[in-house]
């Protein structure tokens, strides 16, 4: 999914003002353009001084782009589980990433070492699922985390499973890419 400069900074306004709103207790309209009324899976990502500070998205289209981008919004902001609620004296303080994501699809491997192979550092997100257990790391984690290996243990742990249950537990894997964008570095 690709949209345009204006939808993208659209987007990043709307996330802003509906963790805004919150605050306030009111709730943004959701802008009314075409790029952004077609069905979109996305995460929202919130940092403060370039670290996680809370990361909350859907992996399949369950609603429009616009709602779909609000509703992640406030939910990383509120219902992270891994952080406290954000404040509002914080939010100026926060940098918003929004990742639009493409359509997952199964990969099919044969070993822990063709698995390896297969997975593009840096391009594909990854949905590691075993049993009722599951997580993900959109690409961009691949930047803390740059060597296959220690993608999928930490993926594992997110999971709840143990670092090495990739290795030997033959868990379901998808991929999926992502187009990201984010507002400029707070200081």
């Amino acid at each position: 999914m690709s949209i345009s400069a204006e939808d993208k900074q659209l987007l990043l306004t709307l996330a802003r003002q509906a963790i805004a709103g919150h605050f306030a207790g009111e709730e943004p309209a959701l802008p009314d353009t075409p790029g952004l009324r077609q069905p979109a899976a996305s995460f929202v990502t919130l940092t403060k001084a370039g670290i996680l500070r809370g990361c909350i998205g859907n992996l399949q289209a369950a609603d429009l782009l616009a709602g779909s981008v609000r509703r992640n919004a406030l939910a990383a902001a509120f219902n992270d589980f891994r952080f406290p609620p954000l404040t509002a004296a914080e939010l100026s303080e926060v940098d918003i990433e929004v990742s639009l994501l493409s359509e997952a699809k199964k990969l099919n491997y044969a070993d822990a070492d063709d698995l390896c192979r297969r997975l593009r550092p840096g391009i594909d997100g990854v949905i590691l699922r075993a049993a009722s257990r599951g997580a993900t790391f959109l690409p961009q984690v691949w930047e803390q985390l740059p060597t296959v290996e220690s993608f999928l243990s930490h993926l594992c742990l997110k999971a709840g499973l143990t670092a090495d249950f990739w290795r030997h537990g033959q868990p379901e894997i998808a991929i999926y890419q992502v187009e990201h964008f984010a507002e400029g570095t707070k200081r």
